[in-house]
């Protein structure tokens, strides 16, 4: 989807636009973690959109199928891996970067945006992962395991890099 003609693009465009998509994927994954505790929360018959958020979604959500969970939280898992390897993409050109400095190229040293990435992400992860946990008994003995797998990987793949 790159155009011919993109390289002509500021650096800081690239960059701006890469940072919207990271912003954008966490918040669908904020949204999907939501989602999520608002299958819960009426599966267990409880009153739902206290805090006014997803309130459209919430008065479905009482009749909502058990099959949904599963479904939800593979798709908010995929969603984590996605968001996963832009940071450790970002982490890659920054290693570049600083490799190409000691040529003598410009390097733009600030670790803090990209450190916010990872602890946004982190963030993200364990509240993800505590819903998962949650509703472990519905998830069954086959797609637990596969899921906490992944959720290692994840983890994992960050804390290397």
């Amino acid at each position: 989807s790159a155009l011919p003609q993109d390289h002509h693009l500021p650096l800081s465009f690239h960059r701006r636009q890469e940072e919207l998509k990271f912003g954008l994927g966490l918040q669908r994954l904020q949204h999907r973690i939501r989602e999520i505790q608002a299958l819960r929360d009426g599966s267990a018959g409880e009153g739902l959109g206290q805090d006014g958020s997803c309130s459209a979604w919430s008065s479905m959500a009482g009749a909502a199928p058990p099959q949904e969970l599963p479904t939800l939280i593979l798709e908010a898992v995929k969603e984590l891996e996605l968001a996963k390897q832009q940071v450790l993409k970002r982490i890659q050109i920054w290693k570049r970067q600083q490799q190409l400095a000691g040529n003598g190229a410009l390097f733009e040293e600030n670790l803090a945006p990209l450190q916010k990435r990872c602890e946004s992400l982190v963030e993200v992860y364990f509240q993800l992962h505590q819903q998962v946990m949650a509703v472990s008994a519905d998830l069954g003995a086959e797609l637990l395991p596969r899921l906490l797998e992944r959720f290692n990987e994840v983890l994992s793949s960050l804390v290397k890099r």
